[in-house]
C-alpha cells in the first residue's frame, strides 16, 4: 500500500515536470515567437539548406565558367583563322602590287630596246646553294631563245642565256663564279675606257670591272654599259655604276667596283635581248664579188 503512495507521488511529480515545460515552452514561443525545439530544427535546416545551395552554386558556377572558357576558345579560332586569312591576303597583295610595277618597269623600257627583239620571262627555278650563279627561266626553244642571248631586268643587265630546253632557260648571272663568265663594258665618261666585268665581291656586293688603263682617271659614279665589242651582248646595256677604284696586286690591271642597276638577289621578270646580225651593205653591181 504504502509503495501504491510513493508511485502515485513520482507519476504526479512527473505529469507536473512536463506540464512545466510545456507552459516554459509556450512562454519562450511568446517571448521568441519559436520554441527552442522548433528554433533547433529551423537553424538545422537552414544549415544544410546553406550548404546545398552553395554546393549547387558551385557546381553551376564551374560548369558557367566551362562554357565560357569553350566559347573563348572558339572565338580565338576563329579571330586566329581571319588573322590568318588576312595575312595571308596582305601577301597575295604585296606580291601582286610588287609584280605589277616590275611588269610594268618591263614594259617601260620595251623603247629602249626598239632596236632588239625581246622577249619577256619569268624566273621558275632557283638553288638556294647557288643562287648568285643561275635562274630558270620560262622561255624556252619554243620562244626563240637560244644560249648567249642577254638577260636584263627593268633595272641591268643581270646575265646570259647558258643552256636552252624546249620550254625553260637556265640563265648565268654576271655574279656567277665561272672565270669564263665575262661582259665587255665600257664606263662612260669624258673619255670612254673599255674593259670587261668579270667575277663578284660578295662582301661589298659589286660587280669587279678590270681594264688595263692605269693612267686614265675614272671617276666615282660614272656609268657602266656594255660595250657590245665582245659579239655576245649588244651595246648600251645598263649595268651600273662606278663605287670605287683599285690597282690589283701585280699592278698591271685597275679594278673598278661597279655597284649593278639590277638588284641581283630578288630577280623575277627578265627581258631576253637577242643581238642581232651586223648589216652589210652590199652594192648589187658587185654581188659576183662576195
Amino acid at each position: 500500500m504504502q509503495n501504491f503512495f510513493l508511485n502515485k507521488r513520482l507519476l504526479i511529480v512527473l505529469v507536473s515536470a512536463i506540464f512545466i515545460v510545456v507552459l516554459v515552452g509556450y512562454t519562450l514561443r511568446d517571448r521568441l515567437g519559436l520554441s527552442w525545439p522548433e528554433m533547433f530544427v529551423r537553424d538545422t535546416v537552414g544549415l544544410v539548406q546553406s550548404s546545398v545551395n552553395g554546393t549547387y552554386e558551385s557546381f553551376t558556377g564551374y560548369f558557367d565558367r566551362m562554357s565560357d572558357l569553350k566559347n573563348t576558345y572558339k572565338e580565338n579560332e576563329v579571330l586566329k583563322s581571319r588573322l590568318e586569312e588576312y595575312v595571308k591576303v596582305q601577301t597575295e597583295k604585296y606580291e601582286l602590287e610588287k609584280k605589277v610595277k616590275e611588269l610594268e618597269k618591263i614594259v617601260g623600257i620595251k623603247d629602249t630596246l626598239k632596236d632588239y627583239d625581246v622577249t619577256y620571262g619569268t624566273v621558275i627555278g632557283r638553288s638556294a646553294d647557288l643562287w648568285y650563279e643561275n635562274i630558270i627561266i620560262n622561255k624556252g626553244k619554243s620562244s626563240g631563245v637560244k644560249p648567249n642571248m642577254a638577260v636584263m631586268t627593268a633595272d641591268g643587265l643581270v646575265g646570259k642565256i647558258k643552256t636552252v630546253t624546249q620550254f625553260t632557260s637556265t640563265v648565268q648571272l654576271l655574279t656567277s663564279n665561272d672565270q669564263s663568265n665575262r661582259v665587255s663594258a665600257e664606263i662612260q665618261d669624258q673619255t670612254s675606257i673599255f674593259g670587261f666585268i668579270q667575277g663578284y665581291d660578295s662582301e661589298s656586293k659589286c660587280l669587279l670591272f678590270k681594264c688595263n688603263e692605269l693612267t686614265m682617271d675614272i671617276k666615282k659614279g660614272s656609268h657602266v654599259i656594255s660595250s657590245g665589242k665582245g659579239g655576245v651582248f649588244p651595246p648600251g646595256l645598263p649595268i651600273g655604276s662606278v663605287k670605287k677604284t683599285t690597282i690589283d696586286s701585280y699592278g698591271l690591271n685597275r679594278i673598278a667596283y661597279i655597284e649593278p642597276f639590277a638588284n641581283f638577289y630578288d630577280i623575277n621578270q627578265v627581258v631576253i635581248v637577242e643581238r642581232f646580225a651586223a648589216q652589210v651593205d652590199v652594192d648589187p653591181s658587185r654581188e659576183g664579188d662576195l
